[in-house]
């Protein structure tokens, strides 16, 4: 599937790879994706982005992924329905933080065995199943959007629908589907990648 990626996509997948390494993960999580597509700055999703004001609430989109970490991935929605139940977890990541330090619920970096070498033109870490299902995703927006290509876009339009901790984060600062597709439909971004086509 990644042979239809444009490079502005392509982009993005590498600045995911990078953002997992960064934090010493083993695998790229829909999280490094979103990273990646804050950290652009040219694309399709970059200018949906500047459009929908993120600039202004980045980095309360940087702290709410960390706190979600924090809780060892779990939604606010998560979270909710297990105080339903009884459950307070926050008051649980403190307790366990007060025995075992900051950051013990989150994933632990390194874990696992290393990934195997790829081919192609990516050559970096593991999707993890979340992240595949974002990419999978962006297959079905640039379907349903008529168009040919995955860009950036669709990959920005994929976390939006994808359930988990992402699309809660990108919702709770008004990015939401709605929000980017009205503001593709509507709006004047082009229809290249930033001059980088298609490798060959």
């Amino acid at each position: 599937m990644f042979e239809r990626f444009t490079g502005d996509a392509r982009a993005v997948v590498v600045g995911a790879a990078e953002q997992a390494a960064r934090r010493g993960r083993r695998q790229v999580e829909a999280e490094h994706l979103l990273l990646a597509l804050l950290d652009r700055t040219g694309g399709r999703a970059a200018s949906v982005l500047v459009a929908l004001d993120v600039d202004r609430r980045r980095d309360s989109m940087v702290r709410a992924l960390a706190d979600a970490r924090r809780r060892a991935g779990l939604s606010r929605a998560d979270s909710e329905a297990l105080a339903g139940l009884g459950i307070d977890v926050e008051q649980i990541v403190d307790r366990v933080e007060e025995g075992h330090g900051a950051g013990a619920l989150e994933p632990e970096a390194g874990r696992g065995a290393p990934p195997a070498p790829r081919r192609g033109w990516f050559s970096g870490p593991a999707f993890s199943s979340e992240a595949k299902a974002v990419v999978k995703g962006a297959l079905r927006m640039a379907l349903e959007r008529g168009e040919r290509e995955i860009g950036d876009q669709h990959l920005l339009l994929a976390l939006t629908a994808h359930p988990g901790v992402v699309s809660e984060v990108l919702a709770d600062h008004g990015v939401g589907l709605p929000e980017v597709w009205k503001a593709l439909s509507a709006g004047s971004f082009g229809r290249g990648d930033g001059g980088a086509g298609r490798a060959a």
